[in-house]
């Protein structure tokens, strides 16, 4: 496949030297940086990098199992790495539109500033504010007790004694700024002074070896130590739980409310009542029971309160957004990740803390007081100058606050997650190497303890001690096998005949829903079409599965929607007529042939659910065989050319591809 081509109003040439690569080809040229990384020529290179630059798609093993590769598919990042990425990425990024102008960090994939809050939305924020933030804090505060703990008397002896000299000195605040530098500069430094260690390993009281709460030491990077297949999963397993836990704002999340795209013509939304109704008519109901009125009768603060709530539940889901895009900023600034530079976020960083090292070494404590007690006067006393001073720069420079944030100036060009996800997926692209998806993991992981060195762990402990803490519980099952099933109390009673009697009721009345959607379908209604095969049974896999066709249903007609790199730009069309081996759309059946559209001319993806949030929770609870299966909405640059594709097993996969394909600079909401 040939390189993405970028939109003619938004590319310009870029130095390539400025990042750190070898210049091997003509100056790449892209609307972001993400578009231009993705086309240099590395010096390293893993399996999706080599390439002989023809038109042909490589199948690097799409759906095959992890042993697979025998080698890393980027190159300078591990595959379970890349895996954990794209599985975090699939699951945070599910609406995105072009736009004509590149952001001023220069990298896609921004959050829009028309974000609109949805309970689903804050799920996957607190998910991923979970995993990237709560565990990296929690991991910090176990260090900090592990040094306090004198367990490993060497290291903390040494901190101590250089504590106590920067004291004696005055030279707290210099001698801080410089550890600080030396962190930043030398990422050798980094485990020699902080040396890792599993965190549920560690207790946060004693620092101390403590029991991990799972049972078993089966993951390094979760609070709870649980056994996981892949890495990353035991830590987003507990971001799900997190969320699950959390009450009132929080249910609709919980049940996964608008999950992704309610489509308009879901059924069940309307039957099924609204989870996050429960709290408020359960405060109906005790105080209607209480002989008072109810409170949806007469008062008139419930709608303007549940407005005031979901505002602020908006700007929250807002703000810890933000704070997770500078920690994965901030981290991957410290440790770059190929093709992004390395050095060149690290000397931006150490040219922000070597001033403030010299400004200490030359500061008394006595003018430190007195300088921050004339700030604290300033800012409180001073309001009439701060404003006319922010009205003159609004005036004079209107984009100065946008200027300032910390995306565009000291971290401008270092990537969140997300868009380093993206690029990686744009250098397969570029290199007709598309990213096979992650591995399913749909088996058990198995309860046994990670590899680990027990002699070279700093955790002040014997490595029997270290072995008996990681090891599994003998009561623990430690093979995939299933746990054996217990009597449940009251199998037989009334109540659990009756909840029987309403899930076969269910069951029977979804499949008698889908029925009748067959026979509306047929005769011609797009609603009922579009509902066709969205159910499936649990483990069926898609045929095709990529990494140029995929199964889908369009207006309810099976088929595969087939991207045709042949073309310039990659068209993507829906078939009836499914072939394999053959993309290009001439050797299909016109007939057969029910849409097609460029890449470059797709202006908009949704990811939408297959029967709404409440249609979900009903086949979940009543037919546990089942699953419903998602689709993607694809729209492009005319209002006619809108596409919905259902029932797609790959959904996550087409939309990665047709995202990392072309030029476009893409918004995220």
């Amino acid at each position: 496949m040939t390189e993405p081509s970028p939109p003619s109003d938004a590319g310009f040439s870029h130095d390539v030297n400025t990042h750190g690569t070898t210049e091997r080809s003509p100056t790449p040229e892209g609307p972001t940086d993400s578009h231009v990384l993705s086309q240099i020529d590395q010096d390293e290179k893993g399996l999706s990098q080599q390439t002989d630059n023809t038109s042909e798609v490589t199948d690097l093993g799409w759906n095959k199992p992890s042993e697979h590769f025998d080698g890393a598919l980027v190159a300078g990042l591990s595959n379970e790495d890349l895996w954990m990425l794209l599985r975090r990425f699939d699951k945070q990024v599910y609406n995105v539109k072009a736009t004509p102008t590149a952001p001023l960090q220069n990298l896609d994939l921004t959050r829009s500033e028309d974000d609109e809050f949805s309970p689903d939305k804050l799920r996957a924020t607190l998910e991923r504010f979970y995993t990237t933030v709560l565990i990296g804090l929690t991991g910090f505060i176990k260090h900090v007790a592990r040094l306090r703990s004198w367990k490993e008397p060497r290291r903390t002896a040494i901190f101590c004694i250089a504590y106590v000299l920067a004291w004696l000195l005055d030279s707290l605040m210099p001698a801080l700024f410089a550890t600080l530098l030396v962190i930043i500069l030398i990422p050798p430094s980094r485990s020699l002074l902080f040396p890792p260690a599993p965190i549920a390993l560690v207790d946060k009281s004693t620092g101390g070896v403590q029991k991990p709460k799972a049972g078993v030491l089966g993951s390094d990077c979760s609070i709870t130590g649980a056994p996981e297949n892949f890495k990353g999963e035991a830590a987003e397993k507990e971001a799900s739980n997190l969320v699950a836990g959390i009450a009132t704002v929080a249910v609709g999340s919980a049940v996964g409310k608008n999950d992704q795209a309610v489509p308009e013509d879901a059924p069940l939304e309307a039957s099924v009542p609204d989870a996050m109704d429960i709290v408020s008519n359960s405060a109906d109901a005790q105080n209607a029971a209480s002989g008072g009125i109810p409170v949806d009768t007469h008062d008139k603060t419930r709608q303007p309160m549940k407005q005031s709530i979901l505002e602020a539940a908006n700007i929250s889901m807002q703000v810890i957004n933000d704070i997770t895009d500078i920690y994965e900023k901030f981290g991957n600034a410290l440790s770059g990740t190929p093709p992004f530079p390395r050095l060149i976020p690290q000397l931006r960083l150490a040219s922000v803390i070597a001033p403030m090292w010299l400004l200490s070494r030359f500061t008394s404590s006595y003018a430190l007081v007195k300088s921050t007690g004339f700030f604290l006067g300033f800012a409180f006393f001073g309001d009439p100058i701060i404003w006319r001073g922010i009205e003159f720069l609004n005036r004079k420079y209107p984009r100065w606050q946008k200027l300032l944030e910390l995306q565009n100036s000291l971290l401008k060009g270092v990537p969140t997650n997300a868009q380093l996800t993206l690029t990686l997926l744009r250098i397969g692209e570029a290199n007709a190497s598309p990213l096979p998806p992650p591995p399913s993991s749909l088996t058990r992981p198995p309860s046994r303890p990670i590899s680990i060195h027990h002699e070279e762990l700093p955790l002040g402990a014997t490595p029997e001690e270290i072995h008996t803490a990681a090891s599994a519980d003998a009561k623990q099952p430690t093979t995939h096998e299933p746990a054996p099933q217990t009597p449940a109390i009251g199998r037989n009673t009334w109540s659990s005949r009756i909840i029987g009697l309403f899930k076969s009721t269910t069951a029977t009345g979804v499949e008698s829903k889908r029925g009748i959607d067959r026979v509306r379908a047929m005769i011609g209604s797009v609603q009922a079409a579009n509902r066709v095969g969205v159910l499936r049974s649990k483990g069926k896999q898609s045929v095709p599965i990529g990494p140029v066709e995929f199964e889908a249903r369009y207006k309810g007609k099976r088929g595969a929607a087939v991207i045709d790199s042949t073309k310039e730009p990659p068209l993507l069309y829906f078939t009836t007529d499914i072939q394999h081996g053959d993309i290009q759309i001439e050797s299909r059946k016109s007939s057969s042939v029910l849409f097609e559209i460029p890449v470059s001319d797709i202006r908009e993806m949704k990811k939408q659910g297959g029967l709404g949030w409440k249609g979900k929770l009903v086949v979940g609870w009543a037919m546990g065989g089942k699953e419903v299966v998602d689709g993607l909405l694809i729209a492009g640059k005319e209002p006619r050319q809108s596409y919905q594709l259902t029932a797609m097993g790959m959904r996550n996969q087409l939309f990665n591809r047709l995202i990392a394909i072309d030029g476009q600079v893409w918004e995220r909401f």
